[in-house]
């Protein structure tokens, strides 16, 4: 199918791996599952894991791009999970005013969420994703039968945020995975990815440079789970388990504030449980640290805590000011249970 930006058209097929002209942008893990496949391509293997995706590393990598004589003609590929597309797709947006790249998730997080909708980024100490652009790929190749490499916990992560999408477009898809948890070689899986990446597609056409407000229901999750992820210095949980946790406190605060239907905390846990993913962190003690890491998220104009909280099973809406009051309320009665 083709995915219509504002910017453009481009491409997302679901089909085998196919890596053939351009530089190929991956990390030692995904490397190792792949030696035969990229063996005699042009490829830069960076470390794995989110502190790849730093202005160090940014800046690494366009020198090295400098050495290898690319120019304004070269074509990156994006080879690996949502740190690498992020990171490739920053370069991609910066070096030498823009060229073009290709993302080939591997992961079921990225294939899913991060390779579809043109946000790039990198990480700063003081947050998550600050410095970035809106720069969608010519080309996102999609290929269920990589997930078959992936290790249940990392199958798991990005099981939330199939979850997530569920949660905030989908009653039939959430209804499906509270009838049954999705697993690895689920009959299931190649429709459930096609699924989310349709409901990603038309939100992301919709308000593609997040002006509108509506593009910010993704992020449901997303503005607990990236502090917890952030205090942790991104080593003790993965992102999906994060931003679980995350759905679970948001969802409660909305039930706190009277706009989501009651006991929507407890399906959301329930949903969580089944999937193999954490419900609570023993971080969320810290209560002041938490909050005020959120001050700082994208979606804070003024400082002020902001969510895209879930009224209902396919229904969410960006929340703005939130009374702190509330936050640290819901915050607490996690740390006394």
């Amino acid at each position: 199918m083709t995915i219509v930006h504002s910017s453009g058209n481009y491409l997302l097929e679901f089909r085998p791996i196919s890596i053939e002209d351009g530089i190929v942008i991956t990390d030692s893990n995904v490397f190792d599952y792949y030696k035969q496949q990229l063996e005699g391509l042009d490829s830069i293997v960076l470390k794995p894991g989110e502190h790849t995706k730093s202005m160090s590393s940014y800046e690494d990598l366009c020198r090295t791009l400098v050495q290898k004589g690319a120019t304004r003609k070269s074509k990156l590929v994006a080879f690996g999970g949502g740190v690498i597309g992020d990171l490739v797709g920053f370069v991609a947006a910066t070096y030498m005013r823009g060229i073009d790249y290709i993302q080939v998730p591997t992961t079921l997080l990225a294939q899913i969420d991060s390779s579809v909708g043109g946000k790039t980024g990198i990480d700063l100490p003081e947050g998550k994703n600050l410095i970035g652009a809106f720069y969608p790929p010519k080309e996102v190749h999609i290929d269920v039968s990589l997930l078959s490499t992936l290790t249940v916990r990392e199958f798991q992560s990005g099981l939330a945020e199939v979850i997530k999408t569920g949660l905030i477009q989908s009653e039939t898809l959430t209804t499906s995975l509270m009838q049954r948890p999705l697993i690895q070689g689920d009959d299931r899986i190649l429709s459930t990815v096609q699924e989310c990446v349709q409901i990603k597609a038309r939100i992301v056409q919709e308000d593609e440079f997040e002006t509108k407000g509506l593009r910010a229901q993704l992020n449901f999750g997303h503005t607990v789970g990236h502090a917890i992820e952030q205090i942790t210095k991104y080593s003790k949980y993965t992102h999906g388990e994060a931003i679980a946790i995350g759905m679970v406190v948001e969802t409660m605060i909305a039930e706190r504030l009277g706009i989501a239907e009651k006991e929507l905390t407890s399906k959301v846990k329930f949903l969580m449980e089944g999937h193999g993913l954490p419900t609570k962190a023993v971080e969320l003690n810290e209560a002041e640290l938490i909050i005020a890491t959120m001050r700082k998220d994208k979606k804070s104009t003024r400082g002020e805590l902001s969510m895209s909280l879930v009224k209902s099973i396919g229904e969410c809406e960006l929340i703005t000011n939130i009374e702190e009051g509330v936050v640290t309320e819901v915050l607490d009665e996690f740390a006394k249970g």
